[in-house]
């Protein structure tokens, strides 16, 4: 396609467009989607003209993805010490979590390309929602799953008709057997993480944002991050809204991660980051111990002056249930823990009480399994 090329962030090397090739032959760095020439293509969010990695021809290959709510939380808000709070509720996607801004263009350009089959490796949320796209698209998927995922988010990925793979050991052992089985039997890697398209779906999520703030820009938007997808493709939004000139200023992009996995946060603290300490956490949805774009997602938190900050599981699942008492969320742990990382924000001084926060509920609690305790 001549208005796309694949570009290596770390060398600049430009390489052609394709779902074949996702990191750079040089360096191993993962590729950036570049856009190039006068032939362009958009989608209307919000009533901004989003560029898009596809053919003017091809439509967006959708399921009514995106337009999910903000809503005000002023009770969790003013227990926390905090006037303006808001989230986004991602989990109002079409299978439950915001995964589905990125699946709908990365499974876009897969039939632009005619990809009959695809692999994918997921602790649950994306696995669902590439199964759930590629039934509709009609191509076959293969998706990858921890042996240890919740057995409710295995069942939506099921129940769409997609061959799954329960690999034990840990989460990027996942990844490993989906490489391995995507090399040998000559297939697509639909990666998620890797692709170069699934960040342009998910920067949808910020020219929404920025719609529903009438224009404005919150002061800082905090993020459960494990492989970044969503924090990367707000990132990317709002790098072209301020380069057309729509807004002023980047927000303050501030990552979450599980304290038993938090490859990203220690690196940003000056921590030494070792793969064998890792612990289970209730946060499977960030619990990447070698996430492919942590040197992207490091870039942009000194870019945006944000924060990466390590929570506790027990703060986790307080702040769970907290928000599905005190507003009526009813977040998965994963989403739980952006809310326990705001709370650490606020107590350290990089959050004020007057500053506007925004928080991306990032998937709905019953994908994955409900934990009581005694009140």
């Amino acid at each position: 396609m001549s208005q796309v090329n694949l570009q290596c962030r770390n060398c600049q090397v430009i390489f052609d467009y394709g779902m074949d090739l996702l990191h750079c032959r040089y360096c191993d760095v993962p590729l950036d989607v570049q856009y190039n020439g006068e032939k362009r293509t958009y989608v209307e969010v919000s009533g901004y003209q989003v560029r898009m990695p596809f053919d003017e021809r091809t439509s967006l290959f959708s399921l009514g993805e995106g337009n999910t709510p903000v809503i005000e939380l002023s009770k969790l808000g003013s227990f926390l010490g905090l006037d303006r709070l808001r989230a986004k509720l991602e989990f109002m996607n079409p299978t439950g979590s915001y995964k589905d801004r990125g699946t709908a263009v990365m499974l876009t350009v897969a039939r632009e390309l005619g990809v009959t089959e695809i692999v994918e490796d997921s602790s649950g949320n994306a696995g669902a929602s590439v199964s759930a796209y590629a039934a509709r698209a009609g191509i076959k998927c293969h998706i990858f799953a921890p042996a240890t995922a919740p057995a409710a988010k295995i069942k939506q990925i099921r129940v769409y008709g997609a061959e799954v793979h329960s690999i034990e050991g840990t989460r990027d052992d996942t990844t490993n057997a989906a490489v391995d089985f995507y090399k040998k039997e000559g297939l697509v890697y639909a990666s998620h993480a890797w692709s170069p398209f699934f960040s342009e779906g998910t920067k949808t999520f910020t020219f929404e944002v920025i719609g529903q703030y009438n224009g404005e820009v919150p002061d800082h938007i905090v993020f459960p991050v494990g492989n970044g997808g969503l924090y990367l493709g707000a990132w990317r939004g709002f790098s072209e809204l301020i380069a057309t000139g729509e807004i002023d200023r980047m927000p303050r992009l501030h990552a979450v991660q599980s304290e038993n996995i938090s490859p990203i946060a220690s690196e940003f603290i000056g921590d030494k980051w070792d793969i064998e300490t890792i612990r289970p956490t209730i946060a499977g949805g960030i619990a990447v111990a070698a996430p492919a774009r942590a040197g992207q997602v490091l870039d942009v938190l000194r870019e945006t002056n944000g924060m990466a900050v390590m929570v506790d599981e027990v703060a986790v699942a307080d702040m769970q249930r907290m928000l599905a008492r005190k507003e009526g969320v009813f977040a998965e742990p994963t989403s739980a823990a952006a809310f326990a990382g705001l709370s650490m924000l606020l107590s350290e001084g990089t959050i004020s009480k007057g500053d506007s926060v925004l928080v991306p509920v990032t998937g709905f609690g019953l994908k994955d399994e409900v934990r009581f305790s005694d009140d």
